[in-house]
């Protein structure tokens, strides 16, 4: 029975990456204590690849393309690293302190937040250089953008008071449209289907859901101790169906109904779990306090749980 799920589960998961067939599960995990990115295969939780990059890699996003982008705080440095070999193809320096990075659906640009100036950067993947840059409001944080890539939200701070609303129609050249209150103190964000936008908070233990179009809340839902992280299942290049919140101080993984926010399925996770990444038939959180990276099908169901590294923060996935 075990072998079936994990067959379903890796099926899945090629379907979701445009077509692709045989290809591998692969966990791209940032450790920050290590100056490290691993490549993690799933589900046997194999570190196939590392690369030793600049100072406190912490978090990682990976598109389309396969170009992923690693965010080093402490070095002010931004490094693209080719998804499939982990070969750093170029290094980006002079940052503040850059925190999160967001790809655009079209996988051309990256946009990388600067809480120490309050700067969003716009990089352009395909030429491999800085385009441009906004000032968007002091603190700027964690960031998602649009499933159609006209609107980019961003948490002003790690604990929020505003967010700032950036327009895309020309996606190498955003511009600030508006900043508003939530009305509660924000953390990170993600855009769920419905036209809504799922925020987190870093000091309650609700999960937010906020109309894309008026920044107005739909409903709430209690997950556990802030702060809390959000992703949805992928089918294709779309988001489609359940959403999945980690709390990592209560060491809970749910499954919520978006359309409802009922939850519908919870499992345990090692202490610290708090970011997470889902494709095709997977979730996957990794332990910033235990480096244990734990995998899921999307009944919440166990599959594996490995230690790659002491402490685990960022991870994306995407297939070889």
């Amino acid at each position: 029975m075990r072998w079936a799920i994990l067959t379903a589960s890796l099926l899945l998961v090629s379907s979701a990456s445009g077509g692709t067939t045989g290809g591998t599960p692969v966990a791209l995990v940032t450790a920050e204590q290590q100056n490290m990115l691993f490549a993690v295969v799933l589900p046997s939780g194999k570190v196939r690849r590392r690369v030793r990059l600049p100072a406190d890699p912490q978090n990682v996003a990976v598109g389309p393309t396969r170009m992923a982008v690693v965010v080093s705080p402490r070095a002010g440095a931004v490094t693209l690293v080719d998804a499939r070999t982990l070969k750093i193809v170029k290094v980006f320096r002079g940052f503040g302190s850059p925190h999160l990075a967001a790809i655009h659906p079209s996988g051309t640009w990256a946009y990388v937040t600067d809480d120490a100036r309050g700067v969003l950067t716009v990089i352009d993947l395909e030429q491999r250089r800085i385009v441009d840059r906004i000032y968007v409001g002091s603190g700027a944080h964690h960031l998602a953008v649009g499933p159609n890539g006209h609107r980019l939200w961003i948490a002003l701070g790690e604990h929020a008071r505003e967010i700032a609303i950036v327009g895309l129609s020309d996606p190498s050249r955003p511009r600030l449209l508006r900043r508003f209150s939530p009305g509660f103190i924000a953390h990170d964000l993600t855009f769920g289907p419905q036209g809504r936008v799922w925020v987190t908070s870093d000091v309650g233990d609700s999960v937010y859901v906020l109309s894309a179009r008026t920044g107005v809340s739909v409903f709430r839902i209690r997950v556990g101790a802030g702060p809390q992280h959000v992703a949805f299942s992928v089918c294709g290049a779309v988001k489609c169906g359940a959403a999945f919140i980690t709390s990592g101080y209560s060491n809970r993984l749910v499954k919520v109904d978006p359309r409802t926010g009922r939850i519908i399925a919870s499992a345990e996770t090692p202490h610290g779990s708090f970011n997470l990444s889902s494709i095709g038939g997977l979730v996957v959180t990794t332990s910033l306090l235990t480096g244990q990276v734990t995998e899921f099908n999307l009944k919440l169901h166990r599959l594996a749980s490995v230690k790659p590294a002491s402490a685990a923060r960022g991870v994306a996935l995407t297939v070889w």
